[in-house]
């Protein structure tokens, strides 16, 4: 243990009593100005408080019939930083929401690698699919009007190089992705708001999970901009997110339910073509 660590201990009935407070209706930053009060040392009042809040937040809402929490990819902002070294880029936070987690990376991708990401996959194009959660295959969606293909995961330098960026960048497993998926909007096409995880009440949805469980995370980056329309819109935060060339927006959802507030969807492009890759992130090694 080293010398500024700290000595007192996080006692059950620390815990309990933070608890009520809550449930009084008192703010955390009131509670944690008590236990400072009282003598309890900042960095263990924090602790605790964070801990035993969450793990309360997270029994009431079991207990409500949601289903568990998981872990989640979550890139490091603690300290609100301005940049973040991913790998070989440095990339530009713009924006960062916690509830539910958003994050907006400004030059995530260079130009280059945009336009040969786009030039690889434009010959093997092809009307996309989506998962069909009621058999555990494929299918043709009337809600996603685009183009799409899937690279392999690490099927070339580029698209390695690029894995390796992203799994820094959110700190997560790169085995845990699946393969990075273009797509392509023209005018008129859109995919309307959905969620990214697999409904646990389909029927085909077990099956679909042995490749590697559930979605925790999507990272969409912007390889071509339309002249108009095509943002990624989060219509229960009444948030839209531009779609600009070399950035990228993430988001990430603990549990298979609406309450993650992850509806998204991408707006009809109105002039131009959006170009897009997709990277999914599994909660185990996707294979």
């Amino acid at each position: 243990m080293s010398a500024n660590a700290p000595t007192q201990a996080i006692t059950p009935q620390l815990r309990q009593w933070i608890v009520e407070q809550a449930q009084a209706g008192h703010a955390a930053e009131v509670v944690l100005q008590a236990m400072r009060d009282a003598g309890w040392e900042e960095d263990v009042a924090i602790e605790a408080l964070e801990n035993t809040l969450r793990e309360h937040l997270e029994q009431n809402a079991v207990a409500a019939g949601l289903p568990p929490a998981t872990t989640v990819p979550e890139p490091a902002l603690d300290d609100s930083p301005l940049y973040l070294q991913a790998e070989d880029r440095r990339v530009h936070v713009l924006s960062a929401q916690l509830q539910p987690r958003i994050v907006v990376f400004g030059g995530l991708l260079s130009d280059a690698e945009c336009e040969a990401l786009i030039d690889l996959a434009s010959p093997r194009m092809a009307r996309s699919r989506t998962v069909a959660t009621k058999t555990g295959g494929e299918e043709i969606n009337v809600d996603r009007t685009s183009d799409g293909m899937f690279f392999q995961r690490g099927e070339t330098e580029l698209i390695e190089r690029i894995e390796a960026r992203i799994a820094a960048l959110l700190r997560w497993p790169l085995e845990n992705g699946e393969g990075l998926q273009i797509l392509r909007y023209g005018p008129g096409a859109e995919y309307k708001p959905h969620y990214d995880y697999f409904d646990p009440a389909e029927p085909g949805t077990p099956s679909i999970l042995k490749r590697g469980g559930q979605r925790v995370g999507t990272l969409v980056m912007y390889l071509g901009e339309p002249e108009r329309g095509g943002g990624t819109v989060f219509p229960d935060v009444h948030l839209e997110v531009a779609p600009k060339r070399g950035n990228a927006v993430f988001f990430s959802y603990d549990r298979p339910h609406p309450s993650t507030r992850t509806l998204h969807g991408g707006s009809p492009v109105l002039a131009g073509e959006k170009w897009i890759a997709t990277k999914w992130l599994r909660e185990r090694e996707f294979a």
